[in-house]
């Protein structure tokens, strides 16, 4: 079985939220950090551990980032990680996966499955400190799932006129990941 190694630096998740009812703000995650165990010939025995720093979400509005880490929404300071671990992996069409696992946010477990695509594999040189010390074998994988933020008690709303809300329930995530084959 391959160990990979996510890199923090190209990896990032992103979502997408419905607001005021008419369009969508989007936002993102960095510090991610997580393994992947992989053997081509088996890969319904792949496994995936990740970890999202949940203070690193970015929607470009300061105010609004503020308010997402709040206990209205993320409670980053009592729950500072958003997690996936993974519980089954069903191989699809070529380079295609069901990976289903368990998510946690503000410390409540749900099962998701995410639609994953594998991007491919390529040798890289591995530069530190103005040195390449590679070769490095890098792949890359797209990731995504939508899920109910209230699942995960993630409640808060406001309401508008006519019985709309402030923020939908649904949310879209995308993640995009480049890991390192260690060994």
């Amino acid at each position: 079985m391959a160990r990979w190694t996510i890199q923090d630096v190209h990896t990032a998740a992103e979502f997408a939220v419905r607001h005021m009812m008419i369009t969508y703000v989007r936002g993102h995650f960095k510090n991610i950090s997580g393994t992947l165990e992989i053997d081509p010939e088996h890969p319904e025995q792949a496994s995936a551990k990740v970890a999202f720093d949940a203070a690193s979400i970015w929607t470009g509005q300061p105010e609004r980032d503020d308010h997402l880490r709040s206990e209205d929404f993320l409670h980053v300071e009592r729950f500072p990680t958003i997690s996936f671990r993974s519980t089954k992996v069903e191989p699809g069409a070529r380079n295609e996966y069901r990976v289903t696992g368990d998510l946690t946010i503000r410390g409540v477990t749900r099962p998701v499955t995410l639609d994953v695509r594998a991007l491919g594999q390529w040798q890289t040189g591995w530069w530190e400190d103005g040195m390449d010390k590679g070769p490095k074998t890098r792949a890359g994988f797209v990731a995504k799932t939508r899920i109910n933020r209230r699942d995960f008690g993630v409640n808060w709303n406001s309401l508008l006129e006519k019985g709309g809300v402030v923020v939908s329930d649904d949310v879209d995530i995308k993640i995009d990941v480049e890991a390192i084959l260690e060994g």
